[in-house]
């Protein structure tokens, strides 16, 4: 109810009658800040809701959240808003690679917010980077594609694209395509690949077992839940020498006997994840001995 009446009062708020807009105005200062963060939350808020938030409310840091957050939030309230985001609105956005590759326009914006980390500011600022690729930045890429004449074809084109653009590519575009960018030079862009919709498990499965991606890309696809509940992306994971060690030794208990064996000869893998396979080799051995 609250959120209906902060809308409706907004918008009675610029009427054309004297009286009606006063009387708005008035009771609108009397409103509980949660029924604005609520209004803002609905699928299509009035524009005058915006409006009044945006120049009365901005300095609220709920209020600039939920103005940032939508996506119909007119572009003069941005910047304003972004400023004053804390940490962890700013990495919620961060996950929505969609609509940041769509607004560069919000990137910029948040780049703007006084609460973010290095590491968050690094990813906004690689998004915004237009300058062209080396060709040397998608040798990997282009073994990805079997066909020759294709292969030169998907590299020239990745070459000319911008990093957003090339996020959106990750996003919606077709095996071949997210085989190729899975080494992309930009980290945002690998993620892109593994936020897609269209990405099979068959895929995050191969990608698991690459020696040539990235430490931050093989942890991302640790860090996702749904991923590793397939197993064969955990075993993956496991045995590809180029996963950090602490995501290793975290997976090491759910790696069956047959694979334990095979890790505890892996001359491969780090020689702390060697021995720890073989003491939990032993461990189990000795569990199953009859007493």
């Amino acid at each position: 109810m609250a959120a209906e009446r902060a809308e409706l009062l907004s918008i009675l708020a610029e009427d054309a009658d004297d009286n009606v807009r006063e009387r708005a105005a008035n009771s609108l200062l009397s409103q509980p800040l949660e029924g604005f963060v609520t209004a803002l939350q609905g699928d299509a808020p009035a524009a005058q809701l915006f409006r009044h938030c945006g120049n009365n409310l901005i300095d609220k840091p709920e209020i600039a959240t939920a103005l940032v957050k939508h996506w119909r939030c007119p572009p003069q309230f941005l910047s304003a808003a972004a400023k004053r985001l804390p940490t962890s609105a700013v990495q919620e956005l961060l996950l929505d690679l969609d609509r940041l590759s769509a607004q560069p326009a919000l990137v910029g914006a948040l780049l703007q917010s006084a609460s973010l980390t290095a590491l968050q500011r690094q990813e906004l600022e690689e998004l915004l980077r237009e300058d062209p690729e080396p060709e040397t930045a998608f040798a990997d890429a282009a073994e990805s594609e079997a066909d020759a004449a294709r292969r030169v074809t998907l590299v020239q084109r990745l070459m000319r694209m911008r990093v957003v653009d090339r996020v959106q590519l990750a996003l919606k575009g077709n095996r071949e395509e997210r085989l190729a960018l899975i080494h992309d030079p930009c980290k945002v862009v690998q993620r892109g690949v593994l936020q897609s919709a269209r990405i099979t498990e068959r895929e995050v499965e191969a990608f698991a077992s690459m020696a040539n991606l990235s430490e931050d890309t093989l942890r991302v696809i640790a860090m996702n839940r749904k991923y590793c509940k397939n197993y064969v992306v955990v075993r993956n994971l496991t045995n590809n020498p180029k996963t950090p060690i602490d995501v290793t030794l975290h997976f090491l208990p759910h790696i069956i006997e047959k694979d334990l064996k095979v890790l505890t000869m892996n001359k491969n893998v780090s020689e702390t994840l060697r021995n720890a396979a073989m003491r939990l080799k032993r461990q189990r051995d000795l569990a199953r001995k009859p007493e």
